[in-house]
């Protein structure tokens, strides 16, 4: 039998390896999302997220400073208000935390590029994501204290606002409200399919933003959905939104790709802390090595379509691109 086709042939040696991948990374793809605590000389662990912390604002320098060297260039900022009430005001606060924080960071650090989360769960008093009506969030309430919050983020320094609330028709209305105060210029990356998952955990415990009653099933997205999410995502953009992102990352491979094939913006993922956790905690226990799993689950998102990646690994996974481990 003569064979003519032999995939096999281009994977003969790392450099022909190299040379024919499909799948290509760059530093400036990566978001590092960190967290600003109120208070001072504050670099307290997360215990469910090793090697990841809260960080005061006198502090918040130190990881920016190791993450510029790294070569991570756009940090999302999260912040832990010890302002909580039932509107979320420390949300859209001047001297908000995340407010102070983005100040600060664009005098320290006028290089990098400074993205704001935008939603109220780390600010109400009962951890949801907006104004509620009883014990449901009221959806179009909500929109004007999202759309409040936007103006003040920009005002303190944020390049880009993200708002990850879920809230139908809120990239409009923060798009209306950063436009009527004269910042045409500032992007929108927004969560548009946001699942209603177990994998955000540490995240909750990292952000002290855990809902005080019931779950987040009625605005973000069940997990058994697959054409929703392109729904989402076109309403999205048609909103104004300049970036969109899945959320989850890991295990959510194939909307990745449904949002990367629709879309004519670039889509962004998020590896989230229960992904990091469980890597942390496999690694640990000796049964995966953490850097080749740590690679290998970027390289799964950007395959899948991803054009930006935000990790708690932006740090090592900036240093594994300059050494030259990822294509």
């Amino acid at each position: 039998m003569e064979i003519i086709k032999r995939p096999r042939r281009l994977r003969s040696n790392e450099v022909l390896r190299k040379m024919v991948r499909e799948t290509r990374m760059d530093r400036s793809s990566l978001i590092y999302p960190i967290f600003i605590a109120e208070g001072e000389n504050i670099k307290e662990e997360i215990s469910s997220m090793p090697g990841q912390y809260r960080y005061s604002l006198d502090r918040m320098g130190e990881k920016l400073a190791e993450l510029a060297e790294a070569g991570v260039s756009s940090v999302m900022f999260f912040g832990i208000s010890q302002c909580k009430d039932e509107k979320g005001s420390g949300a859209y606060a001047a001297d908000g935390i995340v407010q102070r924080a983005l100040e600060r960071a664009k005098k320290e650090f006028p290089m990098m590029y400074l993205i704001a989360d935008l939603c109220m769960c780390e600010y109400t008093s009962h951890g949801h994501c907006g104004i509620l009506c009883g014990e449901s969030v009221d959806n179009d309430k909500t929109l004007a204290y999202l759309a409040k919050t936007a103006v003040s983020q920009v005002q303190a320094g944020a390049d880009m606002v993200a708002p990850s609330d879920m809230m139908d028709h809120r990239v409009a209305a923060i798009r209306s409200a950063l436009d009527q105060h004269g910042y045409q210029e500032a992007p929108i990356m927004a969560y548009s399919a946001k699942y209603a998952s177990s994998y955000y955990g540490p995240f909750r415990d990292a952000a002290d933003s855990a809902p005080a009653f019931g779950d987040r099933k009625t605005y973000q997205m069940d997990v058994h959905n697959r054409r929703e999410a392109v729904k989402e995502a076109l309403m999205d953009i048609e909103e104004g939104a300049d970036i969109v992102m899945v959320k989850p990352a890991m295990a959510y491979g194939d909307i990745i790709r449904e949002v990367k094939d629709a879309a004519d913006v670039p889509v962004a993922a998020y590896s989230v802390s229960g992904e990091y956790a469980m890597i942390k905690a496999a690694a640990a226990a000796g049964y995966m090595d953490e850097e080749k799993t740590v690679i290998e689950t970027a390289v799964c998102a950007y395959r899948a379509g991803a054009d930006l990646y935000i990790s708690y690994f932006a740090e090592e996974l900036a240093l594994y691109m300059k050494e030259g481990k990822m294509g």
